[in-house]
């Protein structure tokens, strides 16, 4: 299942549409106003930082997320929310109806934005803790303000909300931050310890000449994004990009010292864009270039 523009997920056909920021303006928050069926959604890998508030809810139901080593079951009671950050999927089974859900997308540019201007740590998008059926009544307050800007459009709702955005934003890393993470929100250890470590880097090593993703190095780990990128770089004393750059490029080396491929055919198995940038890597870390080695290993 895709996602649709600005990260806004896809929901099976028993989940009926409200109201929705579409073709409102909004550039830091997409928002959808959803009744929702009982149904089951597959997982995807989210680019946002999704906020799910419960409007008008239903207490004998239940929301059932897995993903990412985690399970978790809360009722969906008015006034709830539901907590994700990007980059990891999840499943959700929704057992009763639901007749009001506010679904907020934080882009994680936003966050970013927030890391720079306070000295965040790096992938603050990605920090956002797993939460589930809790209450916040700031969210709470701003989701129901954002409603109302949604359904009355106006240039006093629209600069609204690009201030609530930025408020949600900063709410999330102030009280639902990694970096102050309650042991028992962990959905799994958090130490990459010698067997994910080989684990991960057995995964590069067979994918060198594919794109590795962080995401991706993450889930084989079985760590979130934020946890796996610092325990990594403890762990090797280089972070993770610069270690697959490495890795890249000490077997591009073997191959040009092989002599059996072009140097361009050596710069697109090593998984660079154009052999410009794989002469610029190469010469940054060798102090020569392909050629030049080339010329050298004959």
């Amino acid at each position: 299942m895709e996602l649709q523009a600005h990260g806004v997920r896809k929901y099976p056909p028993t989940s009926a549409l409200l109201a929705s920021s579409a073709g409102l303006g909004w550039s830091t928050l997409s928002v959808e106003l959803r009744a929702h069926g009982v149904c089951e959604v597959p997982a995807i890998v989210p680019r946002d930082v999704e906020i799910c508030l419960v409007v008008a809810g239903n207490k004998g139901g239940l929301v059932r997320r897995t993903g990412a080593r985690f399970c978790q079951e809360a009722a969906p009671k008015a006034g709830a929310i539901w907590l994700s950050p990007a980059g990891i999927g999840k499943e959700i089974v929704i057992t009763a109806p639901i007749p009001q859900t506010l679904h907020l997308y934080l882009p994680a540019s936003l966050f970013r934005r927030l890391a720079d201007d306070f000295n965040l740590p790096a992938a603050p998008a990605y920090s956002i803790r797993y939460v589930a059926g809790l209450r916040d009544e700031v969210i709470n307050q701003v989701g129901l303000s954002i409603i109302s800007a949604m359904t009355n459009e106006t240039a006093a709702g629209r600069m609204f909300v690009e201030t609530a955005s930025a408020t949600l934003a900063a709410r999330l890393l102030q009280t639902y931050c990694d970096s102050g993470r309650p042991k028992s929100y962990e959905p799994a250890a958090q130490r990459l310890d010698q067997v994910r470590l080989r684990r991960v880097l057995d995964y590069i090593s067979m994918n060198l000449d594919k794109e590795i993703t962080l995401t991706q190095l993450a889930a084989v780990a079985g760590l979130s994004v934020f946890h796996f990128a610092r325990t990594f770089t403890r762990a090797m004393g280089i972070s993770p990009h610069r270690y697959v750059s490495r890795m890249r490029l000490e077997n591009a080396m073997t191959e040009i010292a092989a002599g059996k491929l072009s140097l361009a055919e050596v710069a697109f198995k090593a998984g660079f864009s154009s052999q410009a940038s794989f002469t610029r890597a190469f010469y940054r870390v060798n102090g020569l270039t392909p050629g030049e080695y080339r010329t050298l290993r004959r």
